[in-house]
């Protein structure tokens, strides 16, 4: 029974270290899409989650603003004499005093400074939104970028191959006179420089990860991968006038809500003209045995309409309607400048998608079958190494050239995208 016992505990250890190194990789193998990235992002970034802070924040701030000031509590003596003075009747002893005095202000004046802070909590959440517009075009950068530079590894890998492939064939002309020593060199230089060309692709998708790992908030080094069969695409916006563009734009947003927030500050200065209230409670306990308890209430109110007070919330108000007005005309600008900035990013993307067609469906073909015809007549010994070299680069460079294009229009898509939703 004690070995039975024993040799189940060495089974599950086993079983433990074998599914270990099985968990590790799926760890390592976990491949998030652009959407998974960019909902990450909107869940976990720090940064964004700053706003959401700063809106609770303003909530409460609302509702203290509510509150009425504390009461005031007093305690004294009341029209008493000096010590050594001589008292003629007993009256003239004085009164123990106890005092009780509340500020009463005023409800309307409560109300308009409530709402006003709570559209401060409005502003901040707007602004989270035009934060996460920039991260998403900040991700949707670099996944883009590390989508480019695994298709570049690939045309370097397959370089890689074919420079394999000629350098073997330089080796065994060699001995037989058939090929230079310098043919040999040649394509051993040009496998150190393509790899070297692989390894700056590497940092650069290393680069990627780690920044992206840093805005969903996860640690800089943790593996992942990206789904490398998505391709970009361009859709152009169905219309571009100034309205629809006030309705999705997140700066827009912000502007309506900070407007928003001014005329509710502007509400609120104007309250100011309100009266406040104060009531007060004296009680009088002679000193005199035979003098009867006595009380004062008093109830106060102010004036704010006078000019020496009332100036201070008029000129404010004035001001602060003036500076209404200029946002409403930057924004009416911003809309402008957005609408013809669209447009021309809509014909710069059409041209450079007809370019890259062109060079994908013309030049490197050709450039492809010139390649190969060189390097059968190579590998048939009717050729020399340097032209079909020439031959490689001129096809490799065009290939590396197309994938630059492409990372250009995908930043393009990326600023249509940011700037359209901004």
């Amino acid at each position: 029974m004690e070995n039975w016992r024993y040799m189940m505990r060495i089974i599950k250890k086993i079983w433990i270290l074998f599914l270990f190194p099985l968990q590790i990789s799926a760890q390592e193998n976990e491949v998030l899409s652009l959407d998974t990235i960019l909902q990450r992002i909107n869940n976990n970034n720090l940064l964004l989650q700053t706003y959401n802070l700063q809106a609770e924040s303003f909530k409460y701030k609302a509702e203290a603003g509510t509150a009425w000031m504390a009461p005031m509590v007093g305690a004294g003596t009341y029209m008493t004499p000096y010590p050594g003075k001589k008292v003629m009747d007993e009256r003239d002893k004085g009164s123990l005093m106890f005092q009780l005095e509340q500020d009463i202000p005023n409800s309307a004046k409560l109300r308009t400074q409530r709402k006003y802070m709570e559209s401060q909590a409005d502003v901040a959440r707007a602004m989270r939104d035009v934060t996460l517009n920039d991260l998403k075009a900040q991700a949707k950068s670099l996944y883009f970028t590390w989508l480019v530079s695994l298709q570049r590894v690939k045309v370097l890998e397959k370089n890689d191959r074919i420079m394999q492939t000629m350098k073997k064939i330089e080796q065994l002309r060699y001995p037989y006179n058939q090929s230079q020593l310098g043919g040999v060199y040649r394509t051993a230089a040009k496998i150190e420089e393509n790899k070297n060309m692989i390894r700056m692709q590497e940092g650069d998708i290393a680069r990627a990860r780690a920044w992206l790992n840093s805005i969903m908030n996860r640690k800089g080094n943790q593996p992942f991968e990206i789904d490398s069969t998505y391709r970009p695409r361009f859709s152009a916006a169905l219309t571009l006038d100034t309205a629809a563009l006030a309705d999705q734009r997140k700066d827009i947003a912000k502007m309506n809500q900070e407007i928003r927030s001014m005329q509710l500050n502007v509400a609120s200065m104007k309250s100011q003209s309100k009266p406040d209230f104060r009531i007060r409670f004296d009680h009088m306990s002679p000193l005199a045995g035979m003098m009867p308890k006595a009380y004062s209430v008093m109830g106060m109110i102010s004036i704010p309409i006078v000019p020496w007070s009332s100036k201070m919330y008029k000129s404010g108000v004035k001001g602060m309607q003036y500076d209404i007005q200029a946002m409403e005309k930057e924004r009416a600008a911003m809309l402008q400048e957005s609408q013809g900035m669209l447009y021309g990013m809509q014909f710069e993307i059409q041209s450079m998608q007809k370019r890259i067609e062109a060079m994908e469906e013309k030049v490197i073909p050709s450039l492809r079958k010139t390649m190969d015809s060189y390097f059968l007549n190579y590998q048939e010994n009717k050729m020399e190494l340097p032209p079909v070299i020439d031959s490689w680069e001129a096809l490799t460079m065009m290939e590396i050239t197309v994938l630059d294009e492409k990372l250009k229009l995908y930043q393009m898509i990326v600023d249509y995208e940011k700037e359209l939703y901004r």
